[in-house]
């Protein structure tokens, strides 16, 4: 990877206080894969962005729904969660809203790989490490996203 950092999150309040720092630098058409294990923190990541966004809705897993997208004046969220997508290469419209008008989030992008092939995005791997604790390692290969990473070591590394 060209860029990542690693940063400690020690309650769900510092997960989403990171997803709301970063949200200061997101801009239309990008990307964020979100990974890790069930229940590390991906949703709680994403409510962080959408406060940051200054979106109102109560953020939630769009498991059962695959995609929520919650419009907003600043910068729309398009949340999805492609787990249910496991083996189904069917095209059901989601490449419209992954490098669209808002920034895209993904839970599970290892589903829909096929739709990333071309784009470029940061990814978000959190992993459980004890309790509430949580490994945070962002990432990318791309150049679009460094201003986030120097605001990352100056305010968090």
């Amino acid at each position: 990877m060209k860029y990542k950092v690693t940063i400690q999150s020690k309650s769900k309040d510092d997960t989403i206080k990171l997803g709301k720092f970063i949200s200061n630098f997101l801009k239309p058409g990008f990307i964020i894969l979100l990974t890790g294990d069930l229940g590390a923190g991906k949703t709680t990541f994403t409510k962080g962005i959408a406060q940051g966004l200054e979106i109102k809705e109560n953020v939630i897993s769009p498991t059962f729904n695959i995609l929520k997208c919650y419009f907003n004046k600043k910068l729309n969220l398009y949340h999805i969660d492609a787990y249910r997508l496991n083996d189904n290469k069917s095209d059901i419209g989601l490449d419209e809203f992954i490098e669209g008008d808002g920034v895209c989030v993904i839970e599970w992008p290892n589903y829909i790989d096929y739709l990333l092939k071309n784009c470029q995005y940061l990814v978000v791997e959190i992993s459980n490490i004890l309790d509430n604790t949580r490994k945070i390692e962002i990432s990318s290969d791309f150049d679009k996203y460094k201003t986030i990473f120097e605001e990352l070591e100056k305010n968090y590394v």
